[in-house]
């Protein structure tokens, strides 16, 4: 089949859904449904959830939430006229026992309600708990639009194509279900959260399932930042030969109205380079981390290394620089060079600076704690004495000017806790916390690929806490290049210590490393949030025990 959705034209609304802002995105919904209605849509679509925002989490167990929810879409209904709308909302479930609620696609017509889907597959797992909040669709049949039979399937219940997945996580496969009912079209609301890597994985399967059903294929996605995920948009549109006819911009809102079935497709542009999606996914999540949690600025501590600098850089490209401070606190062991280079990246980057020197607070501390202290070296105290009073001066200046401030600590010093509690794990939101070192580095040359943002020799020099004399990260650590992949290998690919060594790295080492990361997770339960860019990161997709006691043989 599929003739019959030659011609229609498809109305895509790439949409930024604030969580809990029902009435806000109700009203982009309605905003993006009139304009491609005034563009010649004949089928307008939105994503997954648009209307309570996605991930609504514990959201939906508020009793005032869905009577609110409900309330809004009616007001929303009444303004649809002839020209369809499929959108992702919430309905609940009639039926006990089962889940109070039900993850749906409402088609809505005419001012009236005239079909509802319900999402068959609830991925829990990784960031995802749907289990906890819906009840699973049993099936569905396809909708008949103006003569065009359509299939409706929600996110996940796409991504279980049994010729593509060698290992499936469900029995069922909703789209062949749907096919074997004969359909004209297929569409797909999504709420898909990114990371890298996850744009070709999705292009790759729906290229796929357009071609194995000879179907064209519309997956609308969300975009935007909420919390720790970071949601893309690039909605894609397949025809049935799984040509990609357009893609959706991403990391920023989008509008499409198209003929899924477009032959020859349209030239579609290219996906950006790996630094380009990472740079511009930190910059989305900290827009969206800030403004909708009411923040206006932010503040960051510049210490002349490298993290810091590309923290300052990301929140400048989501924010302006006239909403960046940046905060130069000179300790005992702080380099001159270091000093030079935070204050050649404010100017470079157009942000206020301002310094407050740590080291009279840090003499009078250790006065302080003489007595205590009993004239012993102090080490590691001494050190996160430091770290302490620069979170200090942070989070003073977050208080009085209101200020969010980002902390600046990467994902290799998450893991092994070269990170202190109180100090520079102080702040709201941990822009580069799931970023390796050696990914940290890769986008600063990237950003300095047509002119120097990032000072050359804060990318060259060796990386260092400078909190005793004449130290780099690797008196502590190994390379990053062994660090990074380790970390990989145990964190995200869940591997053991055999089939790391075997990799050729000292099992010595190997052992070390992980109990590190086994040690510091009470860190990591204490640490702002981070933005999710790879497809593991410490948080909310790794619930990790603090309290255990396995170690690995």
């Amino acid at each position: 089949m599929g003739e019959r959705s030659e011609g229609m034209k498809i109305g895509c609304l790439q949409i930024n859904a604030t969580v809990g802002d029902l009435a806000g995105n109700a009203e982009k919904v309605l905003a993006g449904y009139t304009r491609a209605v005034r563009a010649g849509a004949d089928l307008v679509v939105a994503p997954e959830l648009v209307l309570p925002g996605y991930p609504p989490r514990d959201l939906l167990l508020q009793e005032d939430f869905l009577p609110e929810h409900d309330r809004v879409l009616a007001g929303l209904t009444r303004n649809i006229g002839v020209v369809p709308l499929i959108l992702g909302a919430l309905r609940v479930n009639p039926e006990r026992p089962g889940k109070p609620l039900f993850n749906a696609a409402l088609v809505l017509r005419d001012g009236a309600e005239r079909a509802v889907i319900i999402k068959q597959l609830l991925p829990t797992y990784d960031v995802f708990d749907e289990d906890r909040y819906f009840e699973r669709g049993k099936g569905s049949i396809p909708v008949e639009i103006d003569g065009v039979r359509v299939g409706v399937t929600i996110c996940e219940d796409i991504w279980n194509d049994e010729d593509f997945w060698p290992d499936r996580r469900y029995r069922r496969d909703p789209v062949k279900r749907l096919a074997g009912e004969g359909i004209d079209l297929l569409l797909n609301l999504s709420a898909s959260p990114w990371h890298l890597g996850k744009d070709r994985t999705r292009e790759a399967m729906l290229r796929g399932v357009a071609v194995r059903e000879s179907v064209p294929v519309v997956q609308v996605n969300l975009v935007g930042g909420n919390d720790e995920l970071v949601f893309d948009g690039q909605t894609l549109v397949l025809n049935r030969r799984g040509e990609v006819v357009a893609r959706g911009h991403a990391f920023e809102e989008d509008f499409l109205v198209v003929e899924p079935d477009m032959d020859p497709p349209l030239p579609v542009a290219e996906v950006p380079a790996e630094e380009e999606q990472l740079f511009h996914a930190l910059a989305l999540g900290v827009r969206d981390y800030v403004q909708k949690c009411g923040f206006q600025s932010v503040v960051v501590g510049l210490s002349g290394g490298i993290d810091s600098a590309l923290t300052a850089a990301v929140a400048v490209e989501a924010l302006g620089s006239d909403r960046v401070l940046g905060v130069l606190m000179p300790g005992p062991y702080s380099s001159e060079g270091s000093l030079t280079d935070a204050g050649q990246l404010a100017r470079t980057l157009e942000i206020a600076q301002v310094t407050v020197p740590i080291g009279g607070p840090f003499q009078a501390v250790i006065e302080q704690m003489r007595p205590v202290f009993g004239g012993e070296g102090r080490g590691v105290t001494e050190e996160n004495i430091q770290s302490r009073l620069r979170g200090l001066a942070l989070m003073a200046i977050s208080n009085q000017e209101g200020r969010l401030v980002l902390t600046t600590g990467n994902k290799s010093e998450l893991a092994t806790g070269y990170c202190t509690l109180y100090g520079d794990m102080c702040g709201g939101l941990a822009v580069i916390g799931d970023l390796p070192k050696l990914a940290v580095y890769r986008i600063c040359r990237w950003l300095n690929r047509r002119q120097e943002i990032i000072p050359w020799a804060t990318i060259e020099k060796p990386p260092s806490a400078e909190l005793r004399p004449n130290q780099t990260d690797q008196d502590t650590l190994p390379p990053y290049d062994v660090l990074d992949r380790i970390v990989e290998a145990y964190v995200v690919e869940r591997k053991g210590v055999g089939s790391i060594a075997a990799e050729g790295f000292d099992p010595v080492l190997v052992r070390e490393i992980i109990r590190k990361i086994d040690l510091n997770e009470y860190k990591r339960r204490q640490a702002a949030p981070g933005l999710k860019v790879t497809s593991r990161a410490f948080g909310v997709g790794r619930r990790m025990p603090v309290a255990q006691r396995f170690r690995h043989p």
